[in-house]
């Protein structure tokens, strides 16, 4: 039967590996993931890894941000979609994750519920089971309220291979979404700007949109659009394809509220975060079948071509609304810190 945990908020005794540590590990964590294992280890296994060819994908990230809960999502949203589309773009099936929390004493407990209840609704949206963890306690100061490590695993089908080198000229680059709602959403929900809006981040798994548009046509690579935003993504690709890729700027799905953001502070959205956005190349004759792939799937509905690859020195170039041409490079500093 698990303990009723009467604290209201984690102290040091909560990781001392005794009696409260069990307690507040079965309350908060073990209740709401239910792991089938009580090991030290998952046990893992699926009838595709039965399949000739298929591969394991594997993946890790930690999640540290500010605000800890903001319009659109909480950390502990990120740490499942986060890792949940570090597969997905590789074209792997996401199936099961780890979560190792770094939680700062006084933290309330009650944050820890919401953002534990936040993980398990993602992953029961996308289909992956959170199958072992590890809890960590640390002084006052010594971390921001809560740090995640999410590590994930996938398989991926025989007859699939997703890879940026594949990339060919006259390729057509698209995106799923809107641009730099998540970099925004940060910013306004920090307070330090006095900035209002009605935006939303982004947040969201990707796993059921690419597996939609890998059954519907060969993607030749993809990247989400994290940090850095899709300057970084794009300059990435073009750079293990070796060729070149232009976008439009008119074609750009920005929000007005965004592009509004980024004047008054003198950012480039092209280098905002995002949480649910990627980037996918396919070939131009697969181009319509990809859009209706992805239009198919809720987070897939505003996807929109945005430019193609072209031969030439790997870079990536935007045609303006003037006319002319600039050079979009990597992000270069911080436009903003801890957002994901």
């Amino acid at each position: 039967m698990t303990k009723v945990l009467r604290d209201e908020r984690v102290t040091l005794s909560h990781g001392s590996g005794g009696k409260a540590m069990r307690d507040l590990i079965s309350s908060v964590f073990t209740e709401s993931f239910q792991p089938e294992s009580k090991e030290d280890q998952a046990r893992l296994m699926h009838d595709a890894l039965l399949q000739p060819g298929a591969r394991l994908a594997f993946t890790t990230d930690s999640y540290v941000v500010t605000p800890i809960e903001f319009p659109g999502g909480d950390i502990g949203k990120i740490a499942v979609c986060g890792t949940v589309n570090d597969l997905a773009v590789g074209g792997a099936k996401p199936l099961w994750l780890s979560a190792a929390f770094i939680i700062e004493e006084g933290t309330e407990i009650a944050l820890l519920r919401r953002i534990v209840a936040s993980m398990v609704k993602e992953a029961d949206k996308t289909g992956v089971k959170i199958v072992t963890g590890d809890t960590k306690v640390v002084g006052r100061g010594s971390a921001d309220k809560v740090f995640i490590t999410t590590s994930g695993v996938g398989i991926i089908p025989a007859d699939r291979d997703l890879r940026a080198d594949a990339i060919q000229p006259g390729d057509v680059a698209i995106v799923n979404g809107v641009l730099g709602d998540h970099g925004a959403t940060i910013l306004a929900a920090r307070g330090d700007m006095m900035l209002s809006s009605d935006l939303q981040s982004d947040c969201a798994a990707l796993g059921h949109l690419m597996e939609a548009t890998c059954t519907a046509v060969p993607v030749r690579a993809c990247r989400d659009a994290t940090r850095g935003g899709i300057a970084s993504a794009l300059n990435e690709m073009a750079e293990a394809a070796g060729c070149a890729i232009e976008i439009d700027e008119e074609a750009l799905p920005l929000r007005p509220e965004v592009k509004g953001t980024c004047e008054i502070l003198g950012l480039d959205p092209l280098y905002l975060a995002n949480e649910g956005t990627l980037v996918l190349f396919v070939a131009a004759e697969h181009a319509e079948a990809a859009l209706a792939a992805m239009r198919s799937v809720d987070t897939g509905r505003g996807a929109t071509v945005i430019g193609r690859a072209k031969a030439g020195r790997p870079m990536v170039t935007m045609r303006t609304a003037f006319g002319g041409t600039r050079i979009v490079d990597m992000l270069v500093g911080e436009q903003l810190p801890r957002i994901c």
